[in-house]
């Protein structure tokens, strides 16, 4: 069995998958830090 792509397909399986983690937790943050900003206008 060659090793190479084996190895490589792990490589993107855990670049993809990195990519998508941090990906899904900026747009959780940013919807986040929108709802607090909402929050602290109506407080005013």
């Amino acid at each position: 069995m060659e090793w190479i792509p084996v190895g490589l397909l792990a490589f993107k399986a855990i670049v993809f998958g990195t990519g998508m983690f941090f990906a899904i937790k900026w747009h959780y943050d940013r919807e986040k830090q929108e709802k607090a900003k909402k929050m602290k206008e109506q407080d005013k």
